[in-house]
């Protein structure tokens, strides 16, 4: 399986985060923020917000005397035991504050061996999930969240996922021609979100954005009742943002 896309705008974030966070966890005793300015290279505006963001995951602690050391939750992520839980507890507790930030339900997905697998899920009684009616494996064609996997195969990969899944119409807006589907895919920018205004379900709309950390291909996605549409982009533009908080933990 190959990969195709460029970059996004939350992978370059979440490489400057963890150039940021390696060069705090190289200085037990702490570093100043001049000192990191200095060693990272980054504008003032830049660091700072790295920073907050990676203090508010708990990757970085401000000491009373002003420097920076490697937070807890760092620490977690580098014992060898129990790292897989240590690092999904992170991801839950990284996507449900992204639910209750977003006002959606949100979704961590994967394509693993040939096939998309949602792996992790927030949700609340405010931000309902989507109703699976039909197996997100068999329905990549018709979700943000397939169509976001799909998009970053090469095509290659796509046509073999097609070949063993059928392009079933599940709404009167699926699209179900393989020709105009890969068409719609290669004319995907990689730093826009993917939509799906109601091709998987009635009622439904939703967003995924990439979230791929070397080989490994992912997505965050969102979904929202048709009712509030009308902040699905920007909903949208919040998750990507979202996105550089998981692809740093996804990376450590």
């Amino acid at each position: 399986m190959a990969l195709m896309n460029e970059p996004t705008a939350p992978y370059h974030s979440a490489q400057d985060a963890l150039r940021v966070l390696e060069t705090v966890a190289r200085h037990s005793t702490g570093i100043t923020d001049a000192e990191l300015a200095r060693r990272t290279r980054l504008g003032p505006d830049r660091l700072a917000a790295l920073v907050r963001m990676l203090r508010r995951e708990g990757y970085v602690e401000q000491l009373t005397d002003g420097v920076f050391v490697a937070g807890a939750a760092l620490g977690r992520l580098d014992s060898a035991h129990g790292r897989d839980l240590a690092l999904r507890e992170k991801l839950q507790q990284t996507i449900d504050r992204l639910r209750d930030s977003v006002g959606a339900a949100i979704y961590i997905s994967r394509y693993v061996d040939g096939e998309v697998r949602v792996t992790q899920c927030a949700e609340g009684p405010a931000t309902p999930a989507v109703n699976e009616w039909v197996d997100f494996r068999s329905s990549a064609h018709a979700s943000a969240v397939g169509k976001s996997l799909l998009g970053q195969l090469d095509l290659d990969a796509r046509r073999d996922h097609l070949s063993r899944h059928r392009l079933a119409r599940l709404t009167s807006r699926t699209i179900t021609d393989e020709r105009l589907l890969l068409s719609r895919l290669d004319a995907q920018p990689p730093t826009v979100p993917v939509l799906d205004l109601q091709e998987y379900a009635i009622g439904t709309v939703c967003a995924a954005v990439p979230i791929t950390a070397g080989s490994s291909v992912g997505c965050l996605a969102l979904s929202l009742p048709v009712e509030h549409a009308h902040r699905l982009r920007r909903a949208a533009d919040t998750l990507n943002r979202g996105a550089t908080r998981v692809l740093v933990s996804l990376a450590l």
